[in-house]
């Protein structure tokens, strides 16, 4: 299969948007981006310094340059911020030119997730689970938005995860092409 758009992951932090992105580039024989790395090489700052340093409004800003230059280039999976689909430009975006797959994980799945990880600024309050909480009923409507959209399990292998990605892109014959 030839993959004729990208495909933008979105979703929360810890729905394994990196980890099933990579697994599906592999599947699909093309490249894995992700957007906040992107980010993290132009500004040679880790996401937290750059939060910490220029603010919240900076980081979206830089998020959205970086992702419409992922998305002009050749297709490819592209893994995105949790954050980055919140906006409506960065939806236009990739509505336009690439398929946005929500990988759906509940509230439990995902504190089970990121608890322990000291990388998430917006986790970085003095109730992480509430704050978690806050943010996922935020940002579920706007997630439901996705083209499609494809349930995480705790107990489902990354691998097994991709292959559903790659069934629910099946679905959408502008996305892949059967090459022969």
């Amino acid at each position: 299969m030839r993959l004729r758009k990208s495909v933008v992951m979105v979703g929360m932090m810890g729905a394994g948007k990196t980890a099933v992105g990579t697994a599906l580039a592999r599947l699909l024989d093309v490249p894995f981006l992700d957007s906040d790395e992107e980010i993290v090489r132009a500004a040679n700052r880790s996401i937290a310094e750059i939060f910490e340093r220029d603010g919240e409004p900076f980081f979206r800003l830089k998020e959205t340059q970086v992702v419409g230059r992922l998305l002009d280039g050749p297709p490819c999976i592209l893994s995105t911020g949790g954050g980055a689909f919140m906006s409506a430009a960065n939806r236009e975006m990739i509505t336009a030119k690439g398929v946005s797959v929500w990988i759906r994980a509940d509230l439990d799945l995902l504190w089970q997730r990121v608890r322990h990880k000291t990388t998430r600024p917006l986790l970085r309050t003095p109730n992480p689970r509430e704050s978690l909480r806050a943010i996922y009923e935020a940002r579920v409507p706007v997630y439901a938005l996705a083209d499609l959209a494809v349930d995480a399990e705790a107990d489902l292998a990354i691998e097994a995860m991709a292959r559903r990605v790659l069934a629910a892109l099946t679905t959408r014959p502008d996305v892949l092409e059967n090459h022969q």
